[in-house]
């Protein structure tokens, strides 16, 4: 891969970043985030990694899942466009490249790219499965899991509805994206994939810490644009309309996941 261009940051920004409307700080990431890699059993028995095999984790984060991919035997590289998360996952002694998942520039070096949780966050879908594409060797396999068509409908829902009267659409500001399998299927077959599989999973996912906590961990960056008092009031109002359909009578909140898990074997 080609050198990454050197990025001047400040002391704050050495544990936090921001990249397309989002923080992420990798401590607290680590502490309130961590349930997405432990949820990630599906996905990584579908990638099916094998001693030797040469594979990128796509959108790796904190190194967690990556980790557990080079404990096959399997030959790991990541990436991520964070850099707090680049560092966090190179204290793991993880080889890790900091770059945009729409600016891969790798070029026939993978039998596999993995992805768990990231294409989310990448909105430029086509530059990204290109990239992904042009990295694998002929054969290679593409499998992953992301947040699917649906996914956390209700939160997006509140969330617009709140802070539409700050005059923030934290559609626009969150920069989601949550294709259906039709959709997805499309683009992986125009870019010369072959689908082996690919299904929208309904996954209601129990909060172990509350919703206001999932709010300031992975809609930080939107709320981040409001001031320190109308960001607790708009997250209270949030809260107050999900109430009612994510939260039991006793106080537990699920979060309304939805994922799309696919493989896919480049032409």
């Amino acid at each position: 891969m080609k050198d990454s261009p050197i990025v001047q940051q400040t002391e704050e920004a050495k544990t936090a970043t921001t990249f397309r409307g989002q923080t992420w700080d990798a401590a607290e990431y680590a502490a309130k985030g961590r349930f997405v890699a432990n949820l990630a059993g599906g996905v990584f028995d579908l990638l099916a990694a094998k001693p030797g095999e040469a594979i990128l984790d796509l959108g790796c984060g904190d190194g967690a899942l990556t980790e557990r991919i080079a404990a096959t035997g399997a030959v790991v590289t990541g990436v991520d466009a964070s850099i707090a998360m680049v560092e966090a996952a190179r204290a793991r002694g993880l080889t890790v490249h900091q770059a945009s998942g729409s600016e891969l520039q790798y070029d026939g070096e993978f039998d596999a790219v993995f992805s768990n949780a990231a294409l989310h966050w990448m909105p430029e879908a086509e530059a990204v499965i290109a990239g992904v594409h042009r990295a694998l060797k002929p054969g290679g396999r593409f499998v992953a899991e992301f947040g699917g068509h649906g996914n956390i409908a209700a939160i997006r829902t509140a969330l617009q509805a709140v802070l539409r009267r700050y005059g923030i659409d934290a559609e626009e500001v969150a920069a989601s994206f949550y294709p259906s399998p039709a959709h997805y299927r499309g683009l992986l077959e125009a870019y010369g994939f072959s689908v082996r599989s690919i299904d929208l999973i309904p996954r209601p996912t129990p909060l172990p810490d509350g919703m206001e906590v999932w709010l300031n961990t992975f809609r930080n960056g939107v709320l981040g644009l409001l001031a320190p008092q109308d960001r607790a009031r708009a997250v209270a109002e949030t809260l107050d309309l999900l109430r009612p359909v994510l939260c039991d009578a006793g106080g537990d909140w699920t979060a309304d996941y939805v994922r799309l898990r696919f493989a896919a074997v480049r032409g």
